[in-house]
């Protein structure tokens, strides 16, 4: 057998095993389903038990899979909810912190290059995460669950941008106007996707659904491959793409396909979870530099360090300009559950160290700490909303469902 056919048997074996730990873990604490596909995946890699190794194929499927992660994750935007005053808010949340992530990463990697890649991976927010496990909570569709929304999708949104401007080698005035074609690109997209479709499409979207056809699925992977075709040809990060197609899939199916739309949704959630998003988190395990992290000096002392940071650096403008209207324990829930980093801080370490502008260590400390604010903080924001009374406590999630939820955490 290929070596690429062994380790892919071993990352699919780990998917299957990780929805079971966490089912038995879940019982008594509900730990995002991540943690134990990223721990197996450390577990079966060159540091441990070194049965894995990634290689062409391998990267691949994962890219594919980080891919994915983020197109759900811009599906997931219900405009209707995300404007008003809370854009606002979570904009310029995200934009102070953009500030404070940059100075705090150039003090701290003693230098420019390094401290925008540190910087920026300071800024983001696991929404893909933070998402199904205020889903299983029953928060999502309420006010809080709206405004945590918003938060999240700048904290999706906004490093994706700041990768495109910072960290792409153009100079700012090239990458702007890249930027620029892209949006203008973009907005014709979200118009096209608010124009009526003919009646012949809703019929055979519905007449395909069950068959061997599969129009509407097939319909929404080609919108992904249009929108990351754009994005490369442009010069721009693919990931800027996938987020941008999952706004204009979510507005194209709720137009045409209203009835059938989550079905289609579930369709297309179970080719990304069900195989390619686990491969990715699996992979991101596998390729953990674990002997550089332990491998004494100070950077394992980074870890506490960046996980602190998230708090402050994400949270800190998020406490301050939360939306007036929520209650105290909603405030700290929602830094909490702002301050959650992991799949965007695993693609900006990959392209620093790949740059030679970080080395292995810190960019395993930040993963590290990333992993750590999945595990830890959405866990202390449902305690301390459960407390006040206005939310479950961990013990109390929803069992998972064939869902988002049900493919991220238990």
């Amino acid at each position: 057998m290929s070596h690429s056919g062994s380790t892919l048997i071993l990352i699919m074996a780990i998917a299957v095993l990780a929805p079971l730990f966490a089912y038995a873990v879940g019982r008594r604490l509900p730990v995002p389903l991540v943690i134990f596909e990223i721990l197996l995946g450390i577990l079966i890699g060159p540091d441990v038990l070194d049965w894995a190794r990634p290689d062409a194929l391998i990267d691949g499927l994962s890219q594919l899979g980080l891919t994915m992660l983020i197109f759900l994750a811009g599906y997931e935007i219900e405009f209707g909810k995300v404007r008003g005053d809370t854009l606002r808010r979570s904009v310029w949340a995200w934009v102070i912190a953009l500030g404070l992530g940059l100075a705090t990463g150039v003090l701290l990697g003693g230098g420019y290059t390094k401290g925008v890649f540190i910087g920026v991976a300071l800024t983001s927010t696991a929404l893909g995460t933070v998402l199904p496990v205020l889903r299983d909570a029953g928060d999502l569709h309420g006010r809080f669950g709206s405004v945590v929304m918003a938060f999240g999708a700048v904290g999706e949104f906004g490093p994706i941008i700041a990768m495109a401007l910072l960290l792409s080698g153009r100079g700012a005035a090239e990458s702007t106007v890249l930027l620029a074609a892209f949006a203008a690109l973009t907005a014709a997209a979200v118009l096209w996707a608010l124009r009526p479709r003919p009646p012949w499409f809703s019929k055979v979207i519905a007449r395909t659904l069950h068959s061997s056809g599969q129009f509407a699925v097939r319909f929404v992977f080609l919108l992904l491959a249009l929108m990351l075709g754009a994005s490369t040809a442009l010069g721009l990060d693919v990931l800027l793409g996938a987020f941008a197609a999952g706004l204009v899939t979510r507005l194209v199916l709720t137009g045409a396909a209203p009835d059938t739309g989550p079905q289609i949704l579930e369709k297309v959630e179970a080719v990304g979870f069900g195989f390619l998003v686990p491969v990715f988190f699996v992979v991101t395990g596998v390729e953990f530099d674990l002997d550089s992290l332990l491998g004494g000096g100070g950077t394992l002392l980074l870890l506490p360090v960046f996980l602190v940071l998230f708090l402050v650096v994400r949270g800190g403008p998020i406490g301050f300009l939360a939306p007036r209207d929520l209650g105290r324990e909603d405030r700290r829930g929602l830094v909490l559950y702002g301050s959650t980093a992991l799949p965007l801080v695993v693609a900006i370490t990959t392209i620093g160290v790949d740059d030679k502008e970080m080395t292995a260590g810190e960019a395993a400390a930040l993963v590290g700490a990333a992993m750590l604010s999945v595990l830890l903080f959405p866990l202390l924001a449902m305690k301390l909303r459960a407390r006040s009374g206005q939310g479950k406590g961990p013990g109390e999630a929803e069992r998972p469902s064939e869902s988002v939820s049900g493919s991220e955490t238990w």
